[in-house]
């Protein structure tokens, strides 16, 4: 149920009852949302814009009532939205509608920047495309990869499309951003992802990183 401190159609427990019961506090976490956005197909814009507002994952103020605010579960409200309004003037509305005024707006300022956006296909297939300058538009590239190496994963040329990723993922000027593209893919596709030859190199190269952040 809700938190009593959340006003959300709750009542105090009797002690006598609550004691009959073991009570634990879920937090959303971004890392599981984004394992279940792509398990489910959700947009990957909205996964991209979250990896860049983690703080939107869930925000949520009692004291202000909101009818509509960023939660996991809103978010999938605003992956609806935009298979139905995308390019159509109706999108900012709906996403304000799903997510809040100030969340709904940044991603449809967020959506809109993704136009810019490199060749996804040309990466995968192994062009020497640049990254973007926008930290924005990385995390969008980086959701777009992890989503193609899904959708290559029943293929008999994921081991290829997976190579690709992991050599565009040493071009990140911020490694953190490569690591985090590298985990989200990794969570993806899973183990198979340890026998492709680039992830020797992958890992080594990032080893330094990874021991000083332990």
């Amino acid at each position: 149920g809700n938190r009593q401190g959340d006003r959300g159609v709750t009542y105090a427990m009797p002690a006598p009852l609550a004691n009959r019961f073991t009570h634990y506090e879920v937090e959303a976490f971004l890392d599981d949302w984004v394992d279940w956005a792509n398990a489910n197909a959700i947009d990957t814009r909205v996964i991209a814009f979250l990896r860049f507002r983690p703080d939107l994952l869930f925000s949520f103020d009692p004291a202000h009532t909101p009818i509509a605010f960023p939660s996991p579960r809103s978010w999938e409200y605003a992956h609806r939205a935009l298979q139905k309004f995308d390019r159509t003037e109706l999108l900012a509305d709906a996403l304000v509608g799903c997510v809040g005024q100030s969340a709904g707006l940044a991603l449809k300022t967020f959506v809109d920047n993704m136009n810019q956006m490199p060749d996804i296909d040309a990466i995968i297939n192994g062009a020497d495309a640049d990254v973007p300058q926008g930290v924005d538009l990385q995390y969008g590239v980086a959701a777009a990869l992890v989503r193609k190496a899904l959708e290559a994963a029943k293929t008999g040329n994921a081991t290829a499309i997976y190579g690709h990723i992991l050599k565009y993922a040493h071009r990140f000027p911020q490694r953190e951003l490569g690591v985090m593209l590298v985990s989200d893919l990794h969570r993806a596709v899973g183990r198979p992802l340890f026998a492709v030859p680039e992830f020797a190199g992958w890992a080594n190269s990032i080893a330094d990183l990874v021991l000083y952040e332990h």
